[in-house]
């Protein structure tokens, strides 16, 4: 029986939320811990990114940079680095006075960005799957969220077999209606792994422009791209840099995941908004590790080259390990995760299959399911993620490779 106030006779928790309760990551991330199993669950990495970069928190620690509280909108020396940043990688220019603010991780950007966009009653395009927290946060706002579904999609080329999830560019601007306030883009995409081409990202420009949306772009694996992919920023297209806001993150570019440093670019008026739905969800946060950051943003392009080489080594290593058990798998453009259809393994439940992988095979992954609001068309995928250590990974393939027997 639900719990009931006294006074108002309704349940405790918000009914806006009713719907979401404790998210798998959490469910997940239990189960791995009480069966002892590898988590291949939640996409955070099991090693520190660079020595130099955790050094210079320590340093700002000690020098007592940050251990009060920052400027509402960021540490000086982290806005410039972000802008620089910016131009030096897209050519895109940003005052770092006016049109950046620095969040407490991308997730609060985005809850942020929605709180401040949306008012009851807006509709809210976003690709399905998508990250949880979206569905959340556009219920928090009093929005309407109206999900795009990306759908598996096969190519054979001089004999190999391709397999992607494609946005259906027809499907999404038919989505599109009077109440539509903005479109939710997340690329490179989680969890699928897709990387929008520039084709669907000027459909997208096009269609923004066409119907007067704004645009919100979560880009946080920007610098996770593999292979012949290419990360567009989606305001560099015509149209696009007064309507959208951009949100960026050192937890996934870095691998500090817990110090929680995120950021939004967007045209002033914009960061403006989302300035002021910010300031009283956590007002500041994570000082001394903003200027840590702002020494990582401007590492040079050998690190991010190395980055993306040893989790395209990674990437390479846990889908062929997947191939072998018997998983179709989507190898991924982008992110750290891969997407795996369970069919060819018998099964097409992937929540039952998630919940029973710990006991088999003694890994944990997660239920694409949860990322839909269609469940039935996300029933059968099922997502692992490989931010972790080769030996890891190693042992997580030999183990799952029992699977097939």
């Amino acid at each position: 029986m639900a719990v009931m106030t006294s006074s108002a006779r309704r349940p405790l928790l918000n009914r806006r939320l009713a719907e979401f309760g404790t998210t798998i990551f959490a469910e997940m991330s239990a189960l791995a811990l009480s069966t002892g199993s590898i988590n291949l669950g939640q996409g955070f990495p099991d090693t520190d990114g660079p020595e130099e970069i955790r050094e210079a928190a320590v340093r700002a620690l000690r020098d007592g940079r940050g251990n009060q509280y920052p400027p509402g909108p960021g540490v000086p020396e982290l806005r410039t680095a972000i802008t620089a940043h910016q131009e030096r990688r897209y050519g895109l220019t940003f005052d770092p006075d006016t049109e950046v603010l620095v969040t407490a991780g991308a997730t609060e950007a985005i809850a942020a960005a929605l709180l401040a966009l949306l008012e009851p009653g807006d509709e809210v395009i976003a690709l399905e799957p998508y990250y949880d927290s979206y569905a959340a946060c556009i219920a928090m706002a009093g929005g309407t969220r109206v999900p795009v579904t990306l759908r598996p999609h096969e190519e054979t080329h001089d004999g190999v077999v391709h397999r992607r999830f494609r946005l259906d560019l027809d499907e999404l601007r038919d989505a599109v209606t009077d109440n539509t306030r903005l479109l939710l883009i997340n690329t490179p995409h989680n969890p699928t792994g897709t990387v929008l081409t520039r084709e669907e990202l000027t459909a997208i420009a096009e269609l923004a422009v066409e119907r007067d949306l704004l645009v919100i772009t979560d880009e946080v694996y920007e610098h996770l791209v593999f292979d012949e992919a290419e990360h567009i920023p989606l305001a560099t297209l015509p149209g696009m840099r007064g309507r959208t806001v951009t949100i960026g993150s050192a937890g996934k570019s870095f691998s500090f995941t817990g110090w929680k440093v995120g950021w939004v670019t967007a045209a002033p008026d914009l960061v403006a908004a989302v300035r002021s739905a910010k300031q009283f969800l956590t007002y500041v946060a994570s000082g001394p590790f903003q200027y840590a950051v702002a020494e990582a943003l401007a590492l040079p392009d050998t690190y991010f080259e190395a980055f993306r080489a040893d989790m395209r080594a990674k990437r390479d290593l846990l889908g062929a390990g997947l191939a072998e058990a018997g998983f179709t798998v989507f190898r991924p453009a982008g992110t750290y995760f891969i997407t795996t259809d369970i069919r060819p393994l018998g099964e097409s439940d992937g929540f039952a299959f998630c919940r029973a992988l710990p006991e088999r095979a003694g890994v944990v992954a997660i239920p694409n399911a949860v990322f839909y609001d269609h469940r039935d068309v996300g029933a059968p995928f099922v997502r692992f993620a490989f931010c972790k250590q080769t030996s890891v990974l190693e042992e997580a393939v030999k183990r799952l490779k029992t699977l097939a027997g």
